[in-house]
């Protein structure tokens, strides 16, 4: 019996949202391999379209990713030449593509990958916290024991933590991390290179109330900052109300002032402003 062929897969990284940001390379490996397996052949239709790449389309999604994985296989094992896709960004980072690759690599066929966006790493770079270290946890367990287990494995977490959320479920998580980590520095990625893209840095607790003043669309990213050495509150409090009678001798706007100290500090935004109305009032500052 003769043995089967070697095919290749080359996993293929595809736009988050501006269609622009495909890259060369990827455009001419869609153009040319046999099959493109894709996670949602409609959405992939739209850019297929916009670069007139003719090449089969197969779908291949979670739902029904070995059932999906083993008919790309088979086309593999005959020596085809097959492109991973996912509706967006890169097909195995929260996207269907683990159990294809895993097989790929077990049988013998070429892997190779075709590099590009990511919302993992885009949010990250402009977040603006420390992130030379960091762990990615994807989307949580949507309920249940597995989610309070997984959020509390998060505790004392020196790594950034980076974090995929639907727009309906992202308070409720900011509630649980924020009762969980503590209100520490975070930012939020929304729509990321799309035309409502948007970035708000701040405390967690900053981030929920920016999320409670309207309703928000679009897959977020969360960038929650490593744990540091906790100061005790009474330190806290200190340093805090020498930052306030600092800020409103130098004349800074008590509004730009609390958001300063309550970055500085990983204290809330609002409960600063109050402290600082509070001892203006009191004549303490």
């Amino acid at each position: 019996m003769d043995s089967p062929s070697r095919g290749i897969l080359y996993v293929v990284s595809t736009p988050i949202g501006n269609l622009k940001d495909i890259t060369l390379r990827a455009l001419e490996v869609l153009k040319e391999v046999d099959i493109v397996a894709a996670e949602d052949t409609r959405h992939s239709r739209k850019l297929f379209s916009r670069y007139d790449i003719k090449t089969r389309l197969i779908s291949y999604y979670g739902a029904k990713e070995e059932l999906k994985g083993d008919e790309v296989l088979r086309e593999l094992r005959a020596g085809k030449k097959v492109a991973l896709i996912s509706d967006a960004g890169t097909p195995g980072i929260s996207d269907p593509g683990y159990y294809l690759i895993k097989n790929a690599a077990e049988e013998g066929h070429h892997i190779f990958t075709i590099p590009g966006p990511s919302a993992l790493v885009s949010a990250i770079t402009i977040s603006g916290l420390p992130t030379a270290r960091f762990v990615f946890e994807g989307f949580l367990p949507p309920k249940g024991s597995a989610r309070k287990k997984r959020i509390e494995s998060l505790k004392g977490e020196e790594r950034a933590v980076v974090i995929y959320e639907s727009p309906r479920r992202a308070i409720k998580t900011l509630k649980e991390l924020l009762a969980a980590l503590g209100n520490r520095e975070a930012a939020m990625a929304r729509e990321l290179t799309k035309i409502h893209e948007e970035l708000v840095r701040g405390t967690i607790s900053d981030i929920i109330e920016r999320l409670e003043e309207k309703e928000v669309r679009g897959e977020i990213t969360l960038i929650i900052a490593g744990e540091t050495e906790p100061a005790g509150e009474e330190d806290k409090t200190a340093k805090m109300n020498k930052l306030i009678a600092k800020a409103l001798g130098d004349k800074i706007p008590v509004r730009d002032a609390a958001e300063m100290i309550s970055l500085e500090l990983s204290l809330s935004k609002r409960d600063v402003y109050q402290s600082m109305l509070k001892l203006k009032d009191e004549g303490e500052i």
